[in-house]
């Protein structure tokens, strides 16, 4: 019984830190630029739908496909 509380408070815990990725996420995006926001693909209006959409992964695009962030 415990084992099942204990998977539905990390199911919550993990809900909850989505949530508060997802509310800075938006707060970063709305105080861009509309010039910044078009810079890096979206539109103000496709804030909300681009956050809502599932992320592949936690890694970053540049870990995940063999590049280096930093200049040699």
């Amino acid at each position: 019984m415990s084992s099942l509380v204990a998977q539905a408070f990390h199911a919550l815990a993990e809900r909850y830190a989505n949530w508060r990725e997802r509310q800075q996420a938006y707060a970063e995006l709305t105080q861009l630029d509309d010039r910044s926001l078009a810079d890096i693909g979206i539109s103000r209006a496709e804030i909300p739908y681009v956050l809502s959409q599932p992320r592949p992964s936690r890694a970053p695009i540049w870990a995940r496909s063999g590049r280096h962030s930093h200049a040699h």
